[in-house]
């Protein structure tokens, strides 16, 4: 897996394929040229950016993800590869026949590990985990009393220091900061479930006949704590290339796993495979791996 992201947010450019390269080049020159195969997802923000089919098409045999913005700079849809894994139908197969029990089990994984990188986002940014980890423990298969809204509550007040902020007020700007940063993170969720040959339709947990990426909203659920933290760090307010950049790089960066410093995509690609061996085991349990961050992923 790569993890090179493309933000097209500046100027006016035009995308083209030749021989294997992603060529970028405004009206008046070439921008650059970029491997196909080390792209991992390309962001059009700009309202005048123009894409031919061969972009898109080679973008999707590279297994990079393309995501289109809307009017207000936020990604409103996400085009992916139809093919990314040997064994793909098979694990459709065996990924749409499993069982309630089997899901909320892998639910509960995921929210205890919701839970406890929110902790340690707390712990490492203001010296307390506000009691998460603890929280964590209680979260039981499926979730059924909502531990996860329960912790988000005392997380979002002890992140920001705010007790009034809140995650449906549209007009916080830091909420537009936040759902980029999980947009980005959305397409490197659903990139790395297709290359595991997982079908991002599926879900777990999340359930919505009009979203086909629920799985990768499952999935990525462990991961949000590190776009938190970098919003939580941010001076400005607004979605400029500045805090564009920020944001790229909480996915982009390095995180720490089992004492290793992996990229967010190397830990979201072992994070699918993963499942999918659960999965194709018929395995009764699965979570996700925990991550610290690295040396700098903190600083802002």
């Amino acid at each position: 897996m790569t993890d090179r992201v493309i933000d097209l947010s500046l100027q006016p450019v035009s995308l083209s394929s030749r021989g294997g390269l992603l060529v970028i080049r405004s009206q008046e020159e070439e921008l650059d040229r970029i491997p196909f195969s080390e792209i991992a997802a390309v962001v059009a923000s700009h309202r005048q950016v123009i894409i031919t089919q061969a972009v898109l098409s080679s973008l999707a045999e590279a297994g990079a993800a393309f995501i289109s913005c809307n009017e207000k700079m936020m990604p409103s849809s996400m085009l992916l590869p139809l093919e990314g894994h040997f064994s793909q139908t098979d694990r459709f197969i065996r990924q749409a026949a499993l069982g309630e029990t089997r899901r909320k089990r892998y639910w509960q994984a995921i929210v205890q590990a919701k839970i406890r990188a929110q902790g340690m986002v707390l712990q490492t940014l203001h010296g307390s985990d506000a009691g998460l980890k603890a929280m964590s423990l209680r979260v039981r298969s499926g979730d059924p009393v909502n531990m996860e809204a329960h912790a988000a509550r005392r997380y979002w007040t002890h992140l920001f220091r705010d007790t009034s902020f809140r995650r449906s007020d549209d007009e916080d700007p830091r909420n537009g900061l936040l759902n980029y940063g999980y947009a980005v993170l959305r397409a490197c969720a659903a990139r790395a479930l297709c290359a595991s040959g997982l079908h991002p339709s599926f879900g777990l947990h999340h359930a919505n006949k009009l979203n086909p990426f629920v799985l990768a909203d499952d999935v990525m659920e462990s991961f949000r704590p590190c776009v938190d933290a970098v919003v939580s760090g941010m001076d400005a307010d607004v979605l400029i290339p500045e805090t564009k950049k920020k944001l790229i790089e909480a996915v982009t960066g390095r995180y720490r796993v089992e004492d290793e410093l992996r990229t967010l995509f190397d830990v979201l690609l072992r994070t699918a495979q993963s499942l999918a061996a659960a999965i194709q085991a018929n395995s009764l349990t699965w979570k996700p791996p925990e991550w610290t961050f690295g040396d700098s992923s903190t600083e802002g």
